[in-house]
């Protein structure tokens, strides 16, 4: 419901085609059925990592000691890294563990986040292998798949069938739907037998215009051989405007509704197993402070889609290289001598706020400004923030409000609500309420 105003601050507004002063109910409408459990129990938010690739030494400054205590600052409950077939299978061909994977080993029994196990990359000495195209390779592939998903049964793991094939077709024609539904078909039950009870996620779709990948693998019945399907989302080469979490969460709710279609289950499990801001010089690339922003935003708003979102993988943990202009040296929420950025602190204070939460949904503020109500065993949560960095508003409780208090991600110590304009931008406002319902509120843009 809009309100009308007389004062100068609001004509203003109204010239300039802002939202004046805009009343919502928090408690005026039930969110959309959920699972009466924790997000935390339902939900996966985790970071890829990278201890599988480059043996008992890496390049990417990845050391599992390390990463782990990372891992436990932030909060997150998974992590996503290769289990390369040619490190798991030796040369006279015993599968297992060895000192190639030794890192990756250390980082999944130390139980610190539950493994999203990738399993490809193709093996050197098995012929026509990277993809799998013949049965003899494809047996071979499955012989793999079959001594992780033992070697793991612990974790508990989640596997996911190979990584970005869809981007490999563009220099190998090998890599076509064809082929991944052939694999995923010979793979899945084989691992179904040994694992049950571990998700099994095909998918990992790298960027595809149109959704025409997506679409081929769908009509050819993938999710009959899968528990779920996996996308990246990326925009960090996109216009500077359409790199937000706003974008991406846009195409999310596109990726579903095909899924959804195709299944028949609006509810298939759906996982974003990359996403994530860059913050290179490079032209392709945000600064830090808007990494944080997207990835809080993010993951406010994930409680909204738990009903089929099932997880997303923050790409990734730490900066994998340090040349400042390189994209792919400089994705990570660390720096590369592991000293924070401050998307740690989002990350970390943005997942504390919503991951009690047993339901969520999302309010039409306007177009400009999101709103996100969740629902806990303690309280309301209210998120607010504007969806373009350089317009900026201000939110005011209505009536009293002594037990609701605000703050924001890496500045989380409450204030008071009550009475208060609070500044809402791209960086989330945070408000809570504990014991008690959030009030009705007001918007109006903010001219300072």
């Amino acid at each position: 419901m809009i309100r009308s105003d007389r004062s100068r601050l609001l004509l203003r507004a109204l010239t300039i085609a802002l939202a004046v002063t805009t009343t919502h109910a928090i408690g005026a409408h039930d969110a959309r059925a959920q699972p009466a459990q924790p997000l935390q129990d339902r939900f996966l938010l985790g970071v890829g990592t990278h201890q599988g690739l480059g043996g008992a030494v890496g390049k990417r400054g990845y050391v599992p000691a390390t990463n782990i205590k990372q891992m436990q600052e932030l909060g997150v409950t998974s992590f996503r890294d290769d289990l390369s077939w040619s490190d798991f299978e030796l040369p006279d061909r015993r599968l297992g563990f060895a000192a190639p994977l030794g890192r990756l080993e250390a980082q999944i029994n130390a139980r610190v986040a539950r493994p999203v196990l990738i399993l490809g990359a193709g093996h050197h000495l098995v012929p026509n292998s990277l993809p799998p195209t013949t049965d003899e390779a494809r047996q071979r592939f499955v012989d793999y798949a079959i001594a992780a998903a033992r070697s793991v049964s612990g974790s508990p793991p989640l596997f996911e069938l190979w990584n970005e094939w869809n981007i490999a077709t563009r220099k190998n024609p090998a890599f076509n739907a064809e082929n991944y539904l052939a694999l995923a078909a010979v793979t899945y039950p084989a691992v179904k037998r040994i694992a049950p009870n571990a998700p099994f996620i095909v998918g990992a779709i790298g960027d595809d215009p149109g959704w025409r990948w997506t679409a081929s693998l769908l009509q050819g019945g993938l999710l009959k051989y899968a528990d779920g399907i996996s996308v990246h989302l990326y925009n960090h080469c996109d216009r500077p405007a359409r790199r937000t979490a706003a974008e991406v969460i846009e195409r999310l709710n596109a990726f579903h509704r095909l899924v959804s279609q195709a299944s028949g289950r609006p509810d298939f499990p759906v996982y974003v197993t990359e996403t994530g801001w860059p913050t290179p010089t490079a032209k392709c690339g945000v600064d830090e402070k808007v990494q944080a922003d997207n990835t809080a935003q993010l993951i406010l708003w994930a409680p909204t889609a738990s009903s089929w979102l099932k997880g997303i993988w923050l790409y990734e943990l730490k900066d994998s290289g340090t040349n400042p202009s390189e994209i792919e040296d400089n994705f990570g929420l660390y720096h590369f001598d592991n000293s924070p950025k401050p998307a740690v602190c989002a990350v970390r204070d943005s997942w504390a706020f919503v991951r009690s939460s047993l339901k969520a949904e999302a309010m039409k503020v306007s177009n400009e400004v999101t709103a996100i109500k969740s629902v806990s065993a303690k309280g309301q949560r209210l998120a607010v923030w504007s969806n373009d960095p350089a317009k900026r508003y201000e939110i005011r409780l209505k009536g009293d409000a002594p037990k609701v208090s605000f703050g924001y991600p890496c500045d989380p110590s409450p204030k008071p609500a009550a009475g208060a304009w609070m500044a809402v931008s791209s960086t989330p406002l945070l408000v809570k309420a504990d014991e008690t319902s959030i009030p009705e509120f007001d918007v109006r843009p903010r001219d300072h």
